[in-house]
């Protein structure tokens, strides 16, 4: 794969800063756990009908995505079913949150990937997308007795952190923060004990970093920019890196989904080339499942802007 790099990502996304309201929030949860699962589902679609008349940014960049994941033009129908699945993963954190499992049915595939470290005493760095359920991921951890934590920046914590006492106020999420003069202490500590870290790699981040750049790889027909920071991460700290997916099937049903990404726990020649075909993996990775699962993914805004944009100046000049 031909990339490029870049060390200050522009992260359009950052400037869209995502909006939660806590309090419908609250509702939700309220309407969720009173009316059960198959009234609030059913609550849904007006709910969703209205976002993709009133939504027009959002009705846009759906279309956009799902015309290259589809590998046609999508309609109003798609871009319904795409809006909906994103909804009904928003209602169904509610339950797993929760730990509400009983509510769905689960497949796995690849899990003895991450169990294998398990049994060597061993943690695990995941690394998923803005692509079905991290809360569905909780469901392995439920199942096989492993601890699960979600590695994020300091502002996503927070929100984070804030969302879940709006869904569940009693639900235990372990957050490691990054920014933090501890946070690879922390990090270490946690895969030491034999924990799954999981982070989010298909979104840049706004500013340069000297420990992390951009790479730009082919993504759905077109270049796209991603970070390669989560596997520096796992390279500095030598651990296998594995993606993981929690993916929406319809109804009750979540597929688990495991692959190996790499493994830095022997000593590389060149880490930045391993680093390079690490990200190139994740990224033919989660191509593929967009194109298996293309109402899963959820990033709803102009994904490929930033790598347009560096080719326009590259040939401006």
């Amino acid at each position: 794969m031909k990339s490029e790099t870049s060390t200050t990502p522009r992260a359009g996304w950052a400037s869209q800063r995502e909006r939660s309201s806590l309090r419908l929030l609250r509702l939700m949860r309220w309407v969720a756990l009173a009316a059960g699962r198959r009234v609030s589902r059913a609550l849904l679609h007006p709910i969703v009908l209205y976002f993709l008349l009133a939504a027009g940014d959002v009705r846009r960049h759906s279309r956009a995505y799902l015309d290259r994941a589809l590998g046609r033009k999508a309609g109003w129908r798609d871009v319904y079913r795409h809006l909906f699945t994103f909804a009904a993963t928003l209602l169904d954190r509610v339950y797993l949150l929760r730990g509400r499992f009983d509510e769905f049915e689960v497949e796995a595939s690849g899990v003895e990937i991450v169990m294998q470290p398990f049994a060597n005493g061993e943690g695990v760095l995941a690394c998923g997308a803005h692509l079905g359920s991290f809360e569905a991921l909780r469901m392995i951890g439920h199942d096989h007795g492993v601890r699960v934590a979600m590695i994020m920046y300091e502002d996503n914590a927070r929100l984070i952190n804030a969302t879940l006492a709006a869904i569940a106020p009693n639900a235990t999420l372990h957050t490691i923060a990054l920014g933090r003069v501890d946070a690879m202490l922390s990090l270490r500590r946690w895969l030491d004990d034999g924990g799954v870290a999981g982070m989010l790699a298909d979104r840049t981040l706004p500013g340069p970093s000297q420990r992390s750049k951009s790479v730009t790889l082919p993504f759905l027909g077109a270049p796209a920019r991603f970070p390669d920071g989560p596997f520096r991460v796992a390279a500095m700290l030598r651990r296998k890196v594995v993606f993981m997916a929690g993916i929406y099937r319809g109804g009750r049903k979540y597929e688990l989904r495991f692959a190996e990404l790499a493994d830095f726990g022997a000593a590389v020649a060149d880490r930045d080339a391993a680093v390079r075909a690490a990200v190139e993996r994740y990224v033919t990775t989660l191509e593929s499942l967009c194109r298996e699962a293309p109402y899963n993914w959820f990033n709803f805004y102009d994904f490929w802007a930033d790598a347009d944009a560096d080719t326009s100046e590259r040939t401006a000049s």
